[in-house]
């Protein structure tokens, strides 16, 4: 895969926005989709939690990082499962990286979705109305991970 350069760190309110969302997902709450992704860090094997949003389309489910390389994606990488859960319901998946000429659609549908909540972390140049040509131009720059029963 196409290692991106595009990082956006969470900031003061992301913090407290992202514990939150965590919290209420792992409680149970719905809050648009969030759930709890737990990967172990690559470096320490410590757990690291932190709330996504798993996108369902006809053709999957996918994992979407418009903040680019975070440290989940890092971690994503070299994991052999990840573990999503919202409230008791708890999934031992596994993520495989989509190729980034594949990725255009999923971001779309993700930015359908999510993009009044996650647009200002969007590669510069990039808004949640892209085009199609700009999406396919950022494509690279948005890590996209196709999530599958763990074997």
């Amino acid at each position: 895969m196409m290692a991106t350069t595009h990082y956006r760190a969470p900031r003061g309110i992301d913090n407290v926005f992202n514990r939150a969302v965590r919290r209420l997902a792992d409680s149970g709450v719905n809050l648009a989709g969030a759930q709890t992704l737990t990967v172990a860090g690559r470096r320490t094997g410590e757990p690291q939690r932190v709330p996504v949003n798993v996108l369902r389309t006809d053709s999957g489910e996918y994992l979407v990082s418009p903040r680019g390389n975070t440290q989940w994606v890092r971690n994503a990488r070299v994991a052999d499962t990840v573990e999503l859960r919202r409230g008791r319901r708890r999934s031992v998946v596994a993520l495989t990286e989509v190729d980034p000429a594949l990725r255009p659609p999923i971001i779309r549908q993700y930015l359908r979705s999510w993009g009044w909540e996650v647009g200002r972390f969007l590669p510069e140049g990039m808004g949640t109305a892209a085009s199609d040509a700009e999406i396919a131009a950022h494509a690279s720059q948005i890590p996209v991970f196709a999530v599958t029963p763990a074997r």
